[in-house]
């Protein structure tokens, strides 16, 4: 399906909007020439940077927050089609504020639902992540909560209510590598938490077109978990120091201290569950969880391309290989990372 064609002449809302993903779908379905993109945060600031940038008078600028009802509705009013990014994501800032993470996280997201529901809006896309696949921390069953709540309000009928999931995303904010990069600059010695840790990532752009994509595809239920390389965070931070030098860093040694595992990590982590394999299908570039709690859904196989290639170990991180150090330099500078 042409995207372009697709999404031309639509209002959306997206939330989050001025957050790393966020601001891409924005930029995103402004080329796809949509009618209006009214982009919601509550960072202020980021909010008139994004303005600044984007430089469209197709942007609506609207400042809230999503546990603010009232000002949700107002969000919702006259669009076609949410993408709901927002929420708190940073899992120790999660463990020590659960209740927070609850208020944004779930609340928020029901909120954007019920406003939603009573607009009749076309289709609404909850923006999730990996760690809501058998979760160990607040921020992960947060998220798992907002996957639940988002399919099942679509028993409503109206709306088509799916999901997105997928890894951590390369040079996003808030993310390893401008961290890594800052500690360098600042102090010469990197904090690793376990050079063994493995992470499924991902690229901003590349995100931000699949969700649009999974939203172009979505009909009601499903969860578009995307495909993406398994990384050692070790080689990770070996790549980034090497390239910090290679920008003229001169100030001695670079160093990699080993900290330990944060509150609620995992050292390994999955893009699904084992459960959610038996009704997962493949296609080029993602895999739809198509739904078991609605009837009729599982005739839905024109999603299916190929399903006898389909390697569900690639998506788990204790089967799949991470990426050799070459390959990971090689995806760091096609995102324009090395």
């Amino acid at each position: 399906m042409d995207l372009k064609e697709y999404y031309a002449g639509r209002n959306v809302l997206v939330t989050g909007a001025a957050g790393s993903i966020g601001s891409e779908i924005v930029r995103e379905l402004l080329r796809c020439g949509v009618h209006f993109v009214r982009a919601l945060d509550n960072n202020e600031t980021a909010l008139f940077e994004l303005k600044e940038k984007m430089a469209s008078s197709r942007i609506q600028i609207f400042f809230g927050d999503i546990r603010d009802g009232e000002r949700i509705n107002k969000a919702v009013r006259g669009v076609d089609f949410v993408f709901h990014t927002a929420a708190l994501k940073h899992v120790p800032l999660c463990e020590l504020s659960p209740f927070e993470a609850v208020k944004t996280n779930i609340i928020g997201t029901q909120n954007l639902i019920e406003s939603a529901i009573n607009e009749k809006i076309e289709k609404f896309i909850t923006v999730s992540t990996n760690k809501a696949a058998n979760p160990e921390s607040v921020m992960g069953a947060t998220k798992l909560i907002s996957e639940r709540l988002t399919l099942v309000a679509n028993l409503h009928k109206k709306t088509a209510f799916s999901c997105v999931r997928f890894g951590n995303v390369l040079n996003s904010r808030g993310s390893v590598v401008p961290l890594f990069k800052e500690q360098i600059r600042s102090t010469g010695v990197v904090k690793v938490t376990d050079p063994d840790m493995m992470r499924f990532m991902i690229g901003k752009s590349k995100v931000a077109n699949l969700i649009l994509k999974a939203g172009s595809m979505a009909q009601g239920g499903e969860i578009f978990v995307f495909k993406a390389p398994l990384i050692r965070l070790g080689n990770l931070a070996k790549a980034i120091i090497e390239k910090v030098k290679e920008d003229g860093y001169n100030s001695g040694e670079v160093k990699i201290r080993i900290v330990g595992k944060r509150a609620g990590e995992k050292l390994y982590e999955d893009l699904l569950t084992e459960s959610e394999v038996e009704c997962a299908y493949e296609m080029e570039d993602m895999v739809v969880i198509l739904p078991q709690i609605f009837s009729g859904f599982k005739e839905r196989k024109q999603f299916v391309d190929n399903l006898s290639k389909f390697n569900f170990e690639g998506l788990f991180s204790k089967k799949a290989k991470p990426l050799e150090e070459e390959k990971l330099k090689e995806l760091l500078r096609r995102e324009r990372i090395l």
